[in-house]
């Protein structure tokens, strides 16, 4: 598996749900003030490129990797 990290808050409904669509799996991390809340979309091996270009295309943010980062790996890659 794969996850994007997406570090988006103008993520759009329309795009959150096209990705949504095309991802396995979808978690939101909601945070409070003064960080962004994050969404991580979990896709598999061999649809890395396909999603990968599909947020390009969108002018998205993301950080991908392939171990699901827990909540406080999370906020401290948003403190940093």
């Amino acid at each position: 598996m794969w996850y994007f990290i997406v570090h988006q808050p103008d993520l759009t409904t329309a795009q959150f749900q096209a990705f949504r669509q095309a991802a396995a799996l979808t978690e939101a991390e909601t945070f409070n003030e003064p960080f962004d809340n994050l969404y991580i979309f979990a896709v598999e091996r061999h649809q890395y490129g396909a999603f990968a270009d599909f947020l390009d295309r969108e002018g998205v943010v993301y950080e991908a990797t392939t171990n699901k980062p827990t909540r406080e790996e999370l906020l401290v890659g948003m403190r940093e």
